[in-house]
């Protein structure tokens, strides 16, 4: 993630003849000194720490991005945030929604620019699926579908990612990790979750001499405040699939289906017939930024289009939302996540707190 959204912030600068902005790179901060050195040289950052508050602190900084591990979220977010800087946090926004209520409250209180990084909207396929839905192509939304599969669970583990197996570090497993990508595109393209019931398993409970307290995988059923049903599976013990992430949505009139591995696909189907979409048009999402028509993008992309519109929304050109996640957003997903945690462990369907103030439900 640090590779990620440094890059992104790098690459602001060679995107467009007249930029949003184009910040300046001043500290970068990590645990490994050598490897914060090979960043430095890539992209151009100023100066390296391995302690948080330094950024926190310096007085010069005026955003704050934080892509630690999970258990860094909370603490350093909100001393960033009471230092008024501008805040983009990794998701999950926290490792529950204690944490989270914590974050909103500060950027709130601070008055500052908010963001939860949930890359997957910033997908040119994605955002064009959000407007065939809000254009009504699709009719009466029915059904959101989506599985999200991993091998590293089965992979061997290592120093940096041994923290994804403790809840005191990780907060959740897959829940967190992984499902919560889907929980926010279902909130972002369908609607509000409003129920949930959830399976969880833990397939080995120890590896490499760690004691693992959280989830390898969850299957879960939701119901949805439009009236729609959503089915939503996710592991990383599945070595078959070093990654497997496909998203589709029902409605009366047609249906949508995007996979991450065609990133630049979008595949409607209607009336028995079925068509891909290439998102690579310049009159599509983002794309006319980049290449000719017919020349896609990858992943690592949507993080640049994610860092353009955080550093628009703090130059003042446009909201973060309904577009980007804030940490409002970030908040609501953890609250779905706890919910689908209490369900795997009472066997129970859980009722998810709606969320506070107004909200926007697709049709």
């Amino acid at each position: 993630m640090g590779r990620a959204h440094s890059r992104a912030l790098y690459l602001l600068r060679t995107l467009e003849d007249d930029p949003v902005a184009v910040p300046e790179l001043r500290t970068i901060c990590g645990r490994d000194t050598q490897r914060l050195a090979a960043m430095q040289r890539r992209y151009g950052w100023q100066h390296q720490t391995t302690d948080w508050q330094v950024i926190t602190e310096d007085p010069e900084i005026a955003l704050f991005v934080n892509a630690a591990s999970n258990e860094l979220h909370a603490q350093p977010t909100i001393a960033a945030a009471n230092q008024s800087k501008h805040v983009l946090c990794e998701k999950p926004l926290a490792r529950n929604t204690a944490e989270a209520q914590a974050m909103l409250l500060a950027v709130e209180q601070a008055n500052v620019v908010h963001m939860c990084a949930f890359n997957y909207r910033f997908f040119p396929a994605i955002r064009l699926a959000r407007e065939m839905i809000e254009a009504g192509e699709l009719g009466q939304l029915l059904h959101f579908r989506s599985r999200f599969l991993l091998s590293s669970g089965a992979d061997s583990d290592t120093p940096e990612t041994a923290w994804r197996l403790r809840g005191q570090t990780a907060g959740s497993g897959v829940v967190g990790d992984v499902l919560a990508h889907h929980v926010d595109l279902a909130r972002y393209l369908v609607g509000e979750p409003t129920t949930v019931d959830a399976l969880t398993r833990t397939w080995t409970p120890e590896r490499h001499g760690i004691q693992v307290d959280v989830d390898d995988a969850v299957v879960c059923t939701m119901e949805f405040d439009g009236g729609a049903i959503g089915t939503l599976e996710a592991s990383r013990a599945t070595p078959g699939h070093v990654l497997d992430s496909v998203v589709e949505v029902d409605g009366s009139h047609a249906s949508l289906r995007f996979e991450v591995q065609r990133l630049n696909e979008l595949v409607l189907s209607r009336n028995g017939s079925r068509s891909t979409i290439e998102v690579t048009a310049p009159a599509h999402p983002f794309i006319g930024m980049w290449w000719p028509r017919g020349h896609g993008i990858g992943w690592g992309d949507s993080f640049v289009h994610q860092a353009r519109h955080f550093l628009g929304a703090v130059a003042g050109r446009w909201d973060v939302e309904p577009h980007g996640a804030s940490v409002v957003d970030g908040l609501r997903c953890a609250q779905i996540c706890d919910a689908v945690l209490a369900s795997a462990e009472s066997g129970t369907r859980q009722a998810i707190p709606a969320p506070a103030g107004k909200q926007e439900v697709h049709s």
